[in-house]
């Protein structure tokens, strides 16, 4: 345990933003899982719907700096060819 003032600050500090990414990280997951069961479903409307959903969760997992730039297009690129397979 830090004895310095500033280093227990840092620790209470980290441990915030570690469950805050993990909230995020969850949130992203669960999002990308409705879209995936939307899909099995068959249902066109609900996979639609699911898919703008996850494709604004990642981009917004992007911009928070929880997914590389790389990982997220990689991601949408996946979803938009499940997508089309739909059609």
């Amino acid at each position: 345990m830090p004895n310095i003032k500033s280093a227990k600050k840092r620790v209470e500090l980290s441990k915030v933003a570690y469950e805050k990414n993990k909230a995020d990280k969850t949130h992203l997951k669960t999002v990308i899982k409705k879209f995936e069961a939307a899909l099995v479903s068959g249902d066109r409307a609900a996979a639609e719907a699911a898919y703008k959903d996850a494709v604004v969760a990642v981009d917004k997992a992007e911009q928070k700096g929880l997914l590389h730039k790389n990982n997220a297009a990689r991601k949408k690129s996946s979803m938009a060819l499940k997508m089309n397979k739909l059609a």
